[in-house]
């Protein structure tokens, strides 16, 4: 296991409901350990990434229609 952790900026100001939902599909990929808005635009994802990638996480939050980057941590 090699657990790290990854930041992703959200660029739209989330509504709480909004947040959770993200948050819940995030958490239904393969190897993710951890998911939470630590600040309204700001996604923090604890995940093995022997099972998945950074690139993997933001094509979901980009899937649901949100504007989003990788943040360096």
């Amino acid at each position: 296991m090699q657990n790290v952790d990854t930041m992703i900026h959200v660029n739209e100001l989330l509504n709480p409901q909004q947040r959770t939902q993200l948050e819940s599909l995030i958490r239904e990929i393969q190897g993710v350990i951890a998911v939470r808005f630590n600040k309204p635009h700001l996604l923090l994802v604890a995940y093995d990434r022997q099972c998945t990638h950074s690139s993997q996480l933001l094509t979901v939050v980009k899937n649901q229609g949100y504007q989003a980057q990788l943040v360096s941590i």
